[in-house]
């Protein structure tokens, strides 16, 4: 099983957790507006490293960033799996023609 995938199953584990044990759950005991909210923030944080060019704090706001994005996901139900199964689904394509696509 792959980081991503352990921190999946955690992630998935704390939807039902005390808030007051847990991040992940404080955050969905927040809602998903509040989930969505905190993604968006540690993307722009991840987006000001990659600016800067400093490899290190892209890479730790990179995890944030995946992190956070499991969280979202998974306050509106959408699993880590469904994802794969829309990348698979784009697989070979490119990314020229899929985005045409959807227009």
């Amino acid at each position: 099983m792959t980081a991503l995938a352990r921190l999946n199953a955690t992630v998935q584990s704390r939807k039902s957790a005390d808030p007051n044990s847990s991040w992940t759950a404080k955050l969905f005991s927040q809602g998903p507006e509040k989930c969505a909210e905190k993604f968006g923030e540690e993307a722009v944080e991840a987006i000001i490293e990659a600016v800067k060019g400093d490899q290190e704090r892209l890479t730790s706001e990179a995890a944030d960033v995946l992190y956070h994005l499991l969280v979202m996901l998974a306050a509106r139900d959408v699993t880590l799996a469904d994802v794969e199964v829309e990348l698979e689904r784009r697989e070979g394509t490119s990314g020229i023609a899929e985005k045409a696509a959807r227009s």
